[in-house]
């Protein structure tokens, strides 16, 4: 099993990896095959409602055929047959076909340790091994960061993209040959969607799913390169070293919010402290998004640790699950994380396109930023009401 879990850790270091490098293509990209920032927006947006499509039947197949055959049979065909037509692109649909591909491949893999968490191991243990399989996880945004960059200089974004498929490829391989499937209790009663919706608790639970993540992913995944690639000149280089900073802050965060529930004896304040201080920094990118390169680095990092709440939103989402929905709880939980991305990818980029001809080059990411804002602050009030869980 724990060679299991790490293969599963790799493959959402992928997934991981898959949401968030365009950001630093974008100016190999735009220059290759005519791909812009709106383009990008549309494919990542496309990347994220492809796997979030994808929760509801992923949530089925782990409750039913179990998580070895969920996880590899669609890492194979999705993500790396995603990879290999990213690798052949030459329009800016190729690359929306490939990221609808890779979506749909990425989709099982955390939940699919989720559920072998939830199966295997005590509840108060979640919330930790959540934790840290996000934070090892979250290393793949450090990949798609200065690294990505240094190897599309190197070997071309289209030869990078190959030697992905072929990781992606045999981390499918792996996981076909050594994850275990829980094994299920007799007698044990068949959940339904239905049934998770009968939920009270998490009906407060799924906005700030919905939102929390929805403005780091996008951020980190596609705006950052843009931003500061428009407003402050920022070469390859310099947005890899951004990209970089953000993704080791995302890291950080996850493995810092993992214990604080415990510490703190509540996870729902835990979550409305670091929310807050999310919004801190965005109102500070809003306030100043031309103060200088380093402010603006900076505060992207802050909105990086600080968004990083997703594994214990989850964590406060599990407590509420029976054991014969925790299948399909979990994947509506991320597919509302998830599908919140997607939605933020698309109105982002409905918003950049509407802020043209901009009078400042700042001017359409202040819309953008605020758009954000208002998600965010939608998604914490609704929260406020929600059912804490005490430890």
């Amino acid at each position: 099993m724990t060679r299991g879990i790490a293969l599963l850790g790799l493959a959402y270091v992928l997934s991981q990896f898959f949401r968030a490098f365009l950001a630093v293509l974008s100016p190999a990209l735009r220059a290759d095959i005519g791909a812009g920032p709106e383009d990008l927006a549309f494919a990542s947006g496309l990347w994220f409602f492809a796997f979030a499509a994808m929760q509801l039947p992923v949530g089925w197949a782990l409750d039913t055929i179990g998580p070895r055959r969920t996880a590899a049979g669609l890492h194979l065909l999705g993500a790396g047959g995603g990879a290999a037509i990213f690798a052949l692109a030459t329009t800016p649909l190729h690359i929306d076909i490939a990221m609808v591909l890779i979506g749909i491949g990425c989709a099982p893999v955390l939940m699919a340790a989720y559920y072998i968490f939830a199966r295997e191991y005590p509840p108060a243990r979640f919330v930790v091994m959540a934790s840290v399989m996000v934070g090892v996880g979250t290393c793949g945004n450090l990949v798609a960061s200065y690294p990505m960059a240094i190897a599309a200089e190197t070997i071309g974004w289209r030869a990078s993209l190959w030697g992905l498929c072929a990781i992606t490829s045999l981390t499918a391989l792996g996981i076909w040959t050594v994850v275990r499937d829980p094994v299920r209790p007799e007698g044990e009663a068949r959940g339904s969607l239905l049934a998770v919706f009968k939920i009270k608790a998490l009906w407060f639970i799924f906005p700030i799913m919905a939102v929390s993540y929805a403005q780091v992913g996008a951020l980190r995944g596609l705006w950052i390169g843009p931003y500061l690639e428009d407003v402050f000149a920022a070469d390859a280089h310099r947005i890899g070293l951004a990209t970089l900073l953000m993704g080791s802050a995302m890291v950080a965060g996850t493995f810092a919010y993992g214990p604080l529930d415990r510490i703190t004896g509540s996870t729902k304040w835990v979550v409305i402290s670091g929310t807050t201080l999310n919004l801190v920094a965005l109102f500070g990118l809003i306030l100043y998004p031309s103060g200088s390169l380093f402010l603006a680095i900076l505060l992207m990092a802050a909105i990086g640790f600080f968004g990083a709440t997703y594994a214990i939103i989850m964590s406060h989402g599990r407590s509420f699950l029976p054991p014969h929905l925790i299948g399909r709880g979990m994947t509506l939980l991320n597919l509302c994380s998830i599908g919140g991305v997607g939605v933020a990818q698309f109105l982002s980029g409905r918003a950049y396109a509407a802020s043209q001809p901009a009078l400042t080059p700042q001017a359409p990411y202040v819309v953008i930023f605020t758009l954000f804002t208002g998600l965010m602050l939608a998604g914490l009030f609704v929260y406020l009401f929600a059912r804490d869980t005490r430890h």
